[in-house]
């Protein structure tokens, strides 16, 4: 492949979309480390979540070597071929923050490890009473030693003769109040909670919500960068469960306590994956949201005649497509999307649908991005 022929093309569709003057949709790609250990072809030296989460050195290897591989097999509308730097992060994927809160790690084979559910029926007002976990306690702690250890393996290392940026420890975003809550207490316990025990949900959301804002600030103010924005993105996949007017009166008090903290002026964005496009309009005229990540399944089309032209919206083909389908069939479903009437007003980036499966063939992932030069043209 000409990557420097590719490198170019990029840097002009992404210059272009950013300056509201689209010439083609762009495609990017929700990709981590998960697609290449949770890959035998892949992963040739058998490297376990349990090594990568328990590992420093292993984490860093494993970021560095799944980088390489998708700068090298998987196109898209990112640079390719090797960078002028290197980044790692410290990653332990979507289990952080029920970890913080004191739950334990589950490692599962042939998937990404997990944490199951603890805060139960007999004890979930003791689990209040506790108070909130420190900022830099337990599994965050070693989320900072991680960190420090990184930037001094950066200090004296290189991979493929270009250096290594370390970006940032983990938690300083979130996964979201009511998926968190979801996380500790059981999505159908939780659910009942809101109806069978609304006293308790309010506290565990609230605090949830508090503890959540708390360390994030705690966090900026150790890295030194501002602790007060205008802007911010965050997540909470699990309202995909809920009815609207559930969310208006059961979590988006929760939501504004977040972009109170860190957007109060807007435009902000959300990540939900799942069926949430319906709580899409609360969503964006009460929490001034204005971009949104989508999952699946979604109407491409349908929601953006819901939302108008002046949102931006990001999708595509389900990830068990993109996985399962031959090029053909990706071709084609990628065309559809792009003809649904999404790509009014120039505000959308097409990706799958949602975080990149293990197993995809690269030539479906070409053949998405084929599609998209060809029928995502303004």
């Amino acid at each position: 492949m000409d990557f420097e022929a590719h490198n170019a093309e990029v840097r002009e569709v992404w210059e272009a979309y950013h300056a509201g003057n689209p010439i083609r949709v762009p495609m990017t790609l929700g990709i981590n480390p998960r697609l290449t250990l949770l890959d035998p072809k892949l992963n040739v030296d058998g490297t376990t979540f349990r090594e990568y989460f328990e590992a420093p050195r292993i984490m860093w290897d494993v970021q560095l070597r799944h980088q390489h591989w998708v700068r090298h097999n998987l196109v898209h509308d990112s640079e390719m071929g090797i960078p002028d730097r290197w980044s790692v992060y410290v990653d332990f994927q979507n289990c952080y923050e029920a970890l913080w809160f004191g739950g334990d790690l589950r490692y599962i084979a042939g998937n990404v490890p997990d944490v199951p559910p603890f805060v139960t029926d007999d004890r979930k007002w003791a689990f209040l009473d506790s108070g909130a976990p420190d900022p830099f306690g337990g599994w965050m702690a070693r989320n900072w030693e991680y960190y420090e250890q990184f930037r001094a393996f950066a200090a004296e290392a290189e991979f493929h003769g270009r250096p290594v940026d370390v970006v940032s420890p983990t938690g300083l975003g979130t996964d979201g109040p009511f998926t968190i809550g979801c996380a500790l207490r059981g999505a159908t316990e939780l659910c009942l909670d809101m109806y069978a025990d609304p006293e308790f949900f309010d506290a565990f959301m609230g605090f949830i919500t508090e503890a959540t804002i708390e360390r994030i600030r705690a966090y900026r103010e150790r890295l030194g960068v501002p602790v007060a924005t205008r802007t911010w993105g965050f997540a909470d996949d699990s309202v995909a469960l809920l009815s609207v007017s559930s969310y208006r009166e059961r979590v988006l008090p929760y939501h504004r306590r977040l972009i109170e903290a860190f957007g109060p002026d807007g435009p902000n964005s959300i990540h939900l994956c799942g069926d949430a496009t319906h709580l899409f309009p609360t969503i964006r005229d009460e929490l001034k949201v204005n971009a949104f990540d989508t999952g699946f399944p979604v109407d491409h089309g349908g929601l953006r005649r819901t939302l108008g032209p002046d949102v931006f919206i990001h999708g595509g083909p389900h990830v068990e497509f993109l996985r399962g389908r031959t090029p053909a069939e990706v071709r084609e479903e990628t065309r559809r999307i792009l003809e649904s009437g999404v790509m009014e007003g120039g505000k959308f980036v097409l990706r799958e649908a949602n975080n990149l499966a293990p197993g995809t063939p690269p030539e479906n992932v070409a053949a998405m991005h084929e599609a998209c030069r060809e029928f995502g043209q303004y």
